[in-house]
């Protein structure tokens, strides 16, 4: 699969759990295109969510379209092996 700028630039900043206040200050992307980037990451299995730094949030309890803004990301291993091989 290929990956978009925007999603190479977000997967550089997800090699460490970061929030998405953090990941929306340190990126020059507009809102609406952080969250499709980031709804596109996840569709790709190349990222997961975390409900803070050590909780994951798992398939069954995952709610992107109303809670994406509280949710912490972080890389996958595909994700990381898509990244460094682009």
């Amino acid at each position: 699969m290929t990956m978009t700028d925007a999603e190479f630039d977000v997967m550089d900043e997800l090699y460490f759990v970061q929030p998405y206040t953090y990941l929306l200050e340190e990126l020059t992307l507009k809102e609406e295109e952080l969250k499709a980037t980031l709804q596109s990451l996840l569709e790709k299995g190349y990222i997961k969510c975390f409900f803070n730094m050590n909780d994951e949030v798992f398939e069954e309890q995952l709610n992107f379209e109303k809670e994406y803004k509280i949710y912490y990301y972080l890389a996958t291993k595909t994700g990381l092996l898509a990244h460094n091989g682009r």
